[in-house]
């Protein structure tokens, strides 16, 4: 929404979308990419059974708290920069 309390232009809709669809798949990446760091040597390697337990659980743990982790953290930066009136936003003709 504008300063005015207006509707959104589309390319402010567009915008959004794009940073939402960029704040998931980045988040399944980086999730994905953690938790099978810290369970892939369980998967990968005979471990001791309790040492194969916990990396396999961590490695369960760890991925919901990554990808919600990215996905607040792209989305309040997105939010913060598209603020009304922010004098270091960079102006379209830049």
């Amino acid at each position: 929404m504008d300063a005015h309390g207006g509707r959104r232009s589309q390319a402010e809709r567009d915008a959004a979308t794009v940073e939402i669809g960029y704040a998931l798949v980045s988040a399944v990446f980086a999730a994905a990419v953690l938790s099978g760091a810290m369970a892939g040597p369980a998967l990968l390697f005979d471990l001791p059974g309790p040492l194969s337990t916990v990396l396999l659980r961590l490695g369960l743990v760890i991925a919901p708290v990554v990808f919600l982790a990215r996905v607040v953290s792209v989305l309040t930066r997105f939010r913060w920069q598209a603020r009304p009136g922010r004098s270091d936003r960079i102006s379209p003709g830049s």
